[in-house]
């Protein structure tokens, strides 16, 4: 075994490991999506319409609180392949616009089985509550596609492995 891929498993593996302890980690597979994700906590589910790309859609979203950090996954079809990259410019607009962060670490995102888009990316970034108090978010964007997927994990001190394991277990499975 290469050591590149040796050291990849172990950084993985004590990165589970680090997060295990603390949170009760579950696979799901949210109905109506192809997608697998892991959450430390049972997810309540959430419809709404939303404007997204010009249209109006139906955005179904999985959230869950746990010991002061909200992990959240949202979902739409856009029904337009020409809508896919503008609906993940609005969906990081939002993002960033909602907490007024005015700094943004990005890189890319590469989910296994995603449909390829330079617009899939992974964001970190700071900012403040409505009520004034700081939080800190990180945020995965990307398509299977016309889907657009949102993962959003934000708390006021948010834990680096705990952000990975949620965003490092997205899975797309058709």
């Amino acid at each position: 075994m290469p050591i590149r891929t040796l050291t990849s498993l172990l950084a993985i593996g004590l990165a589970a490991t680090a997060c295990s302890p603390s949170r009760d980690w579950r696979e799901l597979h949210p109905e109506g999506s192809s997608l697998r994700a892991q959450f430390p906590c049972k997810p309540d589910r959430h419809q709404r319409e939303v404007r997204l790309a010009g249209r109006t859609v139906r955005m179904d979203m999985l959230v869950c609180h746990d010991r002061g950090a909200t992990f959240a996954l949202a979902f739409a079809d856009v029904a337009d392949p020409g809508a896919v990259a503008p609906a993940l410019d609005e969906l990081r607009a939002a993002a960033v616009g909602n907490v007024k962060a005015a700094a943004v670490h990005e890189t890319a995102l590469a989910v296994p089985g995603m449909t390829p888009n330079p617009r899939a990316v992974r964001l970190q970034f700071d900012g403040k509550r409505p009520d004034g108090t700081p939080v800190q978010e990180q945020v995965g964007l990307f398509a299977y596609g016309m889907r657009v997927y949102q993962a959003t994990v934000l708390a006021s001190r948010l834990k680096p492995a705990e952000a990975d394991t949620f965003l490092g277990a997205l899975r797309v499975s058709p």
